[in-house]
């Protein structure tokens, strides 16, 4: 029996239905493939201030990370104790998490507690070297020659040292002398990551131990009593009832820049406050006394000490007083995420006089006020916090040394054979090198 074919004519409302469908197709194909996108890329790479979320860190590197950490045991290496505790093990962590060099030993205990540590070396993308060695020199524990010897025998144990020529190890030096600390940072760490506050030291050494292509800049050390979410050593003040335009608390310290300040505070007194600081003695200065002086400008002036980095403007975020940077050769951290121009000022040093007060003072103080508020939504980022937290120096510096792993890592003394192994060489496998090594 033949089959009946019944052919339904193509007429113009088909046509226009074909035609709308094709539209609808490709307006909802291109909706779809933008959310796909946003998802995919969750936050922009950069962002106002003004319209940061709680999550500002996310927000400013990305969404996910995936890195493994390897840390050094201090009974791992011979000489590692030496460079935490001193030549007579009797300097304690404790004593060293205080004060402003204190991220040595903050970073060192978060890393042994983060989700990102391995305890497989050769699955890591990284490896960490605990030192506490700023704070050891300060309490006496070494002296700069031994800090050298001590280093040099440290490195000397660690063949994945020698395997990458250290590219992947990572160092903390917490105080403006940086990697300095090491007199021989430029013949054995100079490819290390150096995380350190400090990004300049030109004023005393021929080179900087800073390369902003491989180190990172860290926070200072605020003081935990008010770096703390609740129970703060003290509360801002409302800008109505602060007495003074601006203040500098330090130390003359024999710096330009300082002496200028001082000096401009005696000729204005009711603008710009800058008393005579007592570190010991029945008159010395507490904790709370400093940031209740701090708490009573709407500027706080950091200038320049013995290096470029100051811990004063990291405090600022906590007492609510806009800092306003006087060192021309600063570095700061998280450079990904923030935006200075919306939370701080940065003044040329040559240009401290009464011009300075007079800029300050003429600043309204609704846009004082916006300054304040966006502070508030990123000092969460100079605070060490372990990486649960949502905003964190720690997880921070997280995202940073992400940026800085490789697949690959080689050095002079690194060859590979056809079957991917690693020699030296004397063609000797890496699993058989023997300490000590020389080192790269």
């Amino acid at each position: 029996m033949a089959t009946i074919n019944h052919r339904v004519p193509c007429t113009r409302t088909h046509q226009i239905a074909a035609l709308a469908l094709i539209v609808a197709t490709f307006f909802f194909t291109r909706l779809f493939d933008q959310t796909l996108n946003q998802c995919s890329s969750q936050y922009p790479t950069y962002f106002s201030v003004a319209n940061a979320p709680d999550d500002v860190v996310s927000w400013g590197y990305g969404a996910r990370l995936n890195l493994k950490i390897y840390v050094y045991g201090e009974d791992e290496i011979d000489g590692l104790k030496t460079l935490m505790y001193g030549r007579e093990g009797k300097i304690s962590a404790e004593a060293c998490v205080k004060g402003q060099w204190g991220t040595q030993v903050k970073i060192h205990r978060l890393l042994l507690q983060s989700m990102f540590r391995t305890r497989r070396k050769e699955e890591a993308d990284l490896f960490f070297v605990p030192s506490y060695v700023k704070c050891v020199r300060m309490m006496g524990g070494l002296n700069d020659k031994e800090i050298n010897q001590t280093y040099v025998k440290v490195l000397s144990q660690m063949p994945y040292f020698r395997l990458s020529g250290g590219r992947n190890h990572i160092f903390v030096f917490p105080s403006g002398a940086g990697a300095h600390l090491f007199k021989s940072w430029a013949t054995y760490m100079n490819r290390s990551i150096i995380l350190t506050p400090e990004g300049d030291r030109t004023d005393k050494r021929p080179t900087s131990a800073f390369n902003t292509w491989k180190d990172i800049i860290i926070p200072g050390n605020v003081d935990d009593g008010m770096a703390a979410p609740k129970g703060r050593l003290v509360d801002p003040l409302p800008l109505y009832r602060r007495k003074y335009l601006a203040n500098y608390l330090g130390r003359a310290q024999g710096k330009t820049g300082r002496l200028q300040l001082i000096e401009l505070s005696k000729q204005y007194p009711d603008k710009l406050e800058s008393p005579v600081l007592k570190f010991s003695g029945p008159d010395k200065l507490g904790r709370t006394d400093y940031f209740q002086h701090l708490r009573y400008a709407k500027f706080c002036l950091a200038p320049r000490g013995e290096s470029s980095w100051t811990l004063r403007f990291y405090e600022s975020f906590f007492v609510e007083c806009v800092p306003v940077i006087l060192s021309d050769q600063v570095e700061l951290p998280f450079q990904n995420v923030v935006d200075y121009t919306q939370i701080s000022i940065k003044w040329p040093s040559n240009q401290i006089g009464p011009q300075l007060l007079d800029y300050l003072e003429s600043i309204p103080d609704k846009n004082i006020e916006e300054m304040i508020s966006k502070g508030r939504k990123i000092r969460c980022l100079w605070v060490y916090t372990p990486e649960s937290e949502r905003c964190s120096a720690f997880s921070g510096i997280l995202w940073e040394l992400q940026k800085k792993m490789r697949q690959f890592h080689q050095s002079v003394e690194t060859f590979w054979l056809h079957n991917g192994s690693i020699v030296n060489r004397d063609l000797t496998e890496f699993s058989k090198w023997k300490l000590p090594m020389p080192l790269p």
